[in-house]
This record gives structure tokens, sequence and C-alpha cells, in this order.
């Protein structure tokens, strides 16, 4: 099983990982990804220091990241997990019926999953996400296990890009075409 080399990214965020990687792709002409900010109202202001103390959420966000790759619409949640079990908690109905629309209309929805105790970085197709949402709406488990994924959607380590997801949008498009 691949595993994730991190050695001098200790400290850094799975989101500050995947804008580098995002940054590098926008570079090299390969994707225009940006990330969605989530929009919040401040309640308390620290004049002193100049930060926000309390504030709320205006809305409810869809996903973490949108743009296109090569021409293709993409959007996607970046998620960390300390277990092998990860909960579909993490995820709220409104952000999967947004990659539901999304992928309706011609796009690529995906989760990235970060299983920092394994030290290693998961693709999770839209395909397979909707599989375990349903099968938690049908009154069954509502988490999966990582023992339940493809290994093949294990993203390799590859050098100069931290999240190299761009090979598992080609590998989840040609299972796609592979249906058809």
């Amino acid at each position: 099983m691949a595993t994730w080399n991190s050695r001098g990214l200790r400290g850094s965020t799975l989101e500050d990982m995947v804008n580098r990687t995002n940054d590098r792709y926008a570079e090299n002409g390969l994707a225009l990804i940006q990330k969605i900010p989530t929009p919040i109202t401040p309640i308390k202001i620290d004049k002193e220091k100049r930060h926000i103390t309390l504030a709320y959420f205006d809305q409810k966000s869809t996903v973490d990241y949108i743009g296109a790759v090569q021409g293709i619409p993409v959007c996607f949640d970046a998620k960390e997990c300390a277990t092998d079990t990860f909960s579909l908690q993490n995820i709220h109905e409104h952000q999967v019926k947004f990659m539901g629309d999304f992928e309706k209309q011609g796009g690529v929805a995906f989760i990235l999953i970060f299983y920092t105790h394994k030290n290693l970085l998961y693709y999770l197709t839209y395909e397979k996400l909707y599989q375990f949402w349903k099968r938690a709406l049908d009154g069954g488990r509502k988490s999966f296990r990582f023992d339940e994924l493809d290994e093949s959607y294990i993203l390799p380590h590859k050098s100069g890009i931290l999240v190299p997801y761009l090979d598992m949008i080609n590998k989840d498009l040609a299972g796609r075409e592979d249906e058809e």
C-alpha cells in the first residue's frame, strides 16, 4: 500500500497542501481551481488585534473548491480523518446534493480525504460517496471503513506536487467511459 511522503510538511494542513497544489497546477496551465470562502457575519471584533472573535455562518457553503481542469468543471471538498472509519456526519446533505447536481451538469465532483494516521490521501468519487450516503439513508451504516475503498484511488506520491489529484480525475473519467 502506498503511503504519503509528507516529510517537510509537518504542521501543514490539508487545505494548505491543496492550495499549494492548486497554485502549482495554475502556474503550469493545467487547472484553475479556487478555494470557496465560507461567508460569515462578524459579531465581535477585537479592534486592537483586528481579529474577528465571534461570527456566524451566513449560509450553507457548497464545497471547498471549484474550478476547471482542461475545460472540465470540477468541484471538491477536502477532509481529514484520524481513524479507519469516516463518519458521513463530516459531509452535509446540501453538499451531497450540490455535488450530484454538479455532476448532472457534466462536471466532476469528489472528496479528498487525508487519512492522517495512515499518512495517505484518498480520492473518493462522487459515485462512491453517494453509495455510502444512500446506504445511510436506507438505515445502514452512517460511516464507511477504509477497507471498503478501492485502493487504486489512493493518491501516489509525485515529486513537486503535494496533492496530485489530476491523475485521479482522469481515472474517474475513464471509469465513467468504461461504464457507457
